[in-house]
Parts: structure tokens; C-alpha cells; sequence
């Protein structure tokens, strides 16, 4: 898994979030994430994952938000996966902003390509090409607060037939490593109605864990 992060003006991220919920910041930021990685075994419980339909490249636009009850947690602005039926379950099952996308996750000796092209909803050919070079294990020391804002979450938030839900994420703490961007093209910030990034990102790579995610709750 890549993370790559960008700095916005709050008001910019405000404004395409829910009456409901509040932007989170550090360092006086809003901050969005382009997350972008490789899914294996995604399955319901009690269900065995299935070889195809079960691993399939995902990526992500996503923010840090903070409800009324002060509980913090991700907003999604987009969610683009490789596979037409798990964009399907989750726009229409799980109701998240999935879009069914032409993509690939390609590595080799620490190099990982990331290619995303847009299919449906739209719009059409929105796309994120990332290419990232994975480098050693973050020190302790290194595992800063920023970091820690910026991938340690635990519950996501969503809108379910016009009320704000909320479902728990259950995951160890990812093994961060420092990252390299080798190239970056893409648009999908842009899709969610967001300004072009500025500046230089923030980046961590991951080898992932295993995650699970609750049911909605209100």
C-alpha cells in the first residue's frame, strides 16, 4: 500500500463534506490522501474468498473528519476498484463512493506501478498513475505524530439513506516505510471536486495488514 498526502486550505476540504462533519486538521492543514494498494481475500464473514472476485487492485481519495460526538475517522471522496462487482457491492451494499475502474498494481525489487483508469460512474478516464520505490522500515522515531494522524484510523463515515453512519476498521498498526515517488500522473483529486494538489506529498508505503470492517452504525 502507498500513501500519498497533500496539504489543503480546510475551508477547500469543508465544503464537499456533510453538514454533519468537520474537517480534522494537523499542523493547522486539512490533509487528503491518494491511497493507493492491492486488496487479497477481501470476503464476508463466513463466506470464503473467491480467487478472482476476491483480489483486486483499489484507490482511494479520501480526508479526516470529526462528527458531533468528537469521534474522528475517514471520509471518502472516491473509491476506484479493478473489479465491476466489488464497485457494485460497495456503492450499492455498502454504500461508499465506488467506481469501476481499468487497473493494475505491478512491483518488483521495491518498484511499484499503480495504473487507474476511470470506467464508470465517470467521469470517464479519470485516472492515477503512481509509480513509488518502498525504502527501509520507519525508526521509531520517525513514527511522528503526522504519521500517526494520517494512517492510524479506525472508523469510517458515510452517508446511509441520508443519515451519517459510522462502522468500526479493526487493523494492527501499519508497518510504515519510507517511499520514494518516482512518478505521479493523475486526476482523480480533481474528480472529487478538489483543486489540483500543490506542493511536494507525504509519503509511506506499506507491505498492508489484515483489516476488518464493521456494519454501519448510526
Amino acid at each position: 500500500m502507498t500513501f500519498v498526502h497533500w496539504r489543503y486550505r480546510p475551508e477547500q476540504v469543508q465544503a464537499l463534506l456533510p453538514a454533519q462533519l468537520r474537517v480534522e486538521t494537523f499542523d493547522g492543514a486539512a490533509w487528503v490522501g491518494l491511497t493507493c494498494f492491492l486488496m487479497r481475500d477481501v470476503r464476508v464473514p463466513g463466506v470464503p474468498a473467491l480467487p478472482w472476485l476476491s483480489t483486486f487492485p483499489e484507490t482511494n481519495v479520501r480526508t479526516y473528519v470529526r462528527d458531533a460526538r468528537g469521534r474522528t475517522g475517514i471520509w471518502f471522496f472516491s473509491l476506484d476498484a479493478g473489479r465491476l462487482p466489488a464497485a457494485l457491492g460497495g456503492r450499492g451494499g455498502f454504500w461508499l463512493p465506488y467506481f469501476w475502474s481499468d487497473m493494475s498494481v505491478d512491483g518488483e525489487n521495491g518498484h511499484t506501478r499503480y495504473r487507474c483508469r476511470r470506467r464508470l460512474p465517470g467521469p470517464v478516464g479519470a485516472r492515477c498513475d503512481v509509480d513509488v520505490e518502498a525504502g527501509v522500515p520507519l525508526a521509531e522515531r520517525e513514527r511522528d505524530e503526522l504519521a500517526h494522524f494520517l494512517t492510524a484510523r479506525f472508523r469510517l463515515f458515510s452517508l446511509v439513506a441520508g443519515r451519517l453512519a459510522a462502522a468500526q476498521v479493526e487493523h494492527p498498526p501499519w508497518p510504515l516505510h519510507h517511499a520514494r515517488l518516482i512518478g505521479l500522473d493523475q486526476s482523480l483529486v480533481q474528480a472529487a471536486g478538489l483543486p489540483a494538489p500543490d506542493g511536494q506529498p507525504v509519503l509511506h508505503a506499506s507491505p498492508g495488514v489484515r483489516t476488518r470492517v464493521g456494519m454501519w452504525r448510526w
